[in-house]
């Protein structure tokens, strides 16, 4: 039972890196969105940086999810 208790508990913890993910992505947005509007000629290339750095924030989640999964079911 304690041995339960504890992968759930890694699981929880192993998630909360997924809180910096969030704040990554809701940062990097704010900063493309004033570049935008500050320069609405170069939001193609914002946009564009933009969009390959939330893939890159997002697979720091994605990572946390799988290493959650393996602990869940694996452990």
């Amino acid at each position: 039972m304690e041995a339960e208790a504890a992968r759930y508990f890694g699981a929880a913890l192993t998630m909360i890196g997924t809180i910096g993910a969030g704040l990554g992505i809701g940062v990097l947005v704010n900063g493309a969105m004033q570049g935008i509007a500050r320069n609405p000629e170069a939001s193609g290339a914002v946009q564009l940086n933009m969009i390959i750095g939330i893939a890159f924030t997002e697979a720091i989640a994605i990572y946390c999810l799988v290493v959650a999964l393996l602990i869940l079911l694996v452990a």
